[in-house]
């Protein structure tokens, strides 16, 4: 099987979540917009099919992903056929549709967080939104962190087969992705979150027994791995960091 991630070069974002899949599951795998123009990669080989004008199947935005002649569009849809393939996910169909429910409020999370710096408009600069960002990035911290992070925090303590993994008794991707978000928001808002080893502590173990998975640790310290930035979707703008204001209700 090719597999071929259609995702922006130089940034992180939804596609990392696709990217950590891949890894973790030891696949060959093309990243096309890093890939070198003669070598048919680059942004414009990455957008292609987003503009092919034949195709009944039309990707709306990057992530997607080829897997040889099949088309997978958005990122939980990537993940739910990863996961299925590969043994990234239960392989009960409870399991199966319980991991993939669980990738969707990921990707409810990924979007306020993205909010938080661009709360008017994607077409705006952040200077211009600036005290829009400032009120939002607030509010994100004191109420839709701890909303969504003691979530997880239950589902990894809820979980039947113990609280080491979100999902059954061994890694998915899941895991995967819940790393990436306790990451990204601990570059963000490194002062809102403080607290977040003590407030979320499953969490956090979950974060560092994910960082530790052999192929995980290798390709986090290798170059196909692209830091956080600020032209992502986590974004750290001190101004918009406020010191410990995400407590989960612990003050």
């Amino acid at each position: 099987m090719r597999y071929e991630l259609h995702y922006w070069d130089g940034l992180p974002g939804r596609g990392e979540f696709i990217r950590l899949a891949l890894e973790e599951a030891g696949l060959t795998y093309v990243d096309v917009a890093r890939e070198p123009a003669e070598q048919h990669g680059g942004t414009k080989a990455m957008m292609a099919p987003m503009k092919d004008r034949h195709t009944a199947y039309i990707p709306f935005a990057p992530p997607f992903l080829k897997a040889g002649d099949l088309l997978l569009c958005q990122t939980a849809n990537a993940l739910l056929y990863l996961g299925d393939k590969h043994g990234l996910a239960p392989s009960d169909e409870q399991g199966k549709y319980w991991a993939h429910s669980l990738q969707l409020t990921i990707a409810d999370y990924v979007t306020e967080a993205h909010d938080t710096h661009h709360p008017l408009s994607t077409n705006l600069y952040f200077e211009d939104q600036k005290p829009a960002a400032k009120q939002r990035s607030a509010a994100f911290l004191e109420h839709r962190v701890p909303k969504f992070m003691g979530y997880f925090e239950r589902v990894l303590a809820q979980n039947p087969a113990g609280d080491t993994w979100m999902v059954g008794d061994s890694r998915s991707y899941v895991d995967l992705s819940i790393f990436q978000i306790v990451e990204g928001t601990q570059y963000a808002f490194p002062l809102g979150v403080e607290s977040f080893d003590d407030v979320w502590p499953r969490l956090a173990a979950l974060r560092d027994r994910v960082r530790e998975l052999p192929r995980i640790a290798a390709y986090l310290e290798s170059d196909r791995r692209i830091p956080f930035n600020e032209s992502c979707i986590f974004r750290h703008y001190p101004e918009l960091d406020q010191k410990g204001l995400a407590t989960g209700g612990k003050k």
